[in-house]
């Protein structure tokens, strides 16, 4: 290669905190159900051992949106799409909040429980794409909900939530036709021992 040939971008060298960051990104597609742990386990010890970043970006190429261009950006993620195309589709427990989500129901039953789930960004954004069924949201019990870009067409949306300062906040944009959107928050009551949470559980309160 002479000297003015330009250097291909694959081959340039990463870094130790380029490896780190795709390491981080491998940890959520865990969460998001894209990988199994002995696929991140093989894919972890590739990335770690990557010096160009055409090696760095072999761990990623089957990720849907992700994909590590400039050694002094973050890795970007696109937003994360579930379906319920007459079917029912649940979220709960600890799962991983994407900080971008597209919710695509048609005639089916979408079910969001966040109030366990790992949310790591200030600001969570949702696109409804909602034809017929339900979507129901329970949010955690200081957040906030702006849905001012929602468009609903023969349809309901309920919210018991409300703007304002809280976090995280989730903005909800998109289109609901013929469909129902529900969102209220979790709150919580301690009797003794034991946690009351309205709706849906009742847990061991913590000391």
């Amino acid at each position: 290669m002479s000297e003015n040939e330009p250097v291909d971008p694959r081959e340039l060298r990463v870094s130790d905190a380029e490896r780190t960051h795709v390491v981080g990104v491998l940890q959520k597609a865990i969460g998001h159900g894209m990988l199994s742990l002995d696929e991140f386990t093989a894919r972890t010890d590739v990335a770690l051992a990557a010096k160009t970043r055409a090696e760095l970006n072999a761990v990623l190429v089957d990720l849907p949106g992700v994909t590590h261009e400039d050694p002094n950006a973050p890795v970007r993620e696109q937003p994360v799409e579930l379906r319920a195309n007459m079917s029912t589709l649940k979220r709960v427990g600890q799962w991983t909040v994407p900080r971008e989500l597209i919710i695509r129901n048609k005639l089916g039953s979408t079910e969001l429980d966040f109030t366990e789930a790992k949310i790591q960004h200030a600001e969570v954004r949702i696109r409804l794409e909602v034809s017929g069924g339900s979507v129901k949201l329970l949010l955690p019990e200081h957040a906030s909900v702006v849905t001012d870009d929602v468009n609903v067409i023969a349809g309901s949306i309920k919210d018991k939530v409300g703007a304002g300062k809280g976090r995280p906040r989730f903005v909800l944009a998109g289109t609901v036709t013929m469909g129902s959107v529900q969102l209220r928050r979790a709150s919580y009551v301690r009797i003794g021992s034991l946690l009351f949470r309205s709706p849906w559980k009742i847990s061991r309160a913590a000391d």
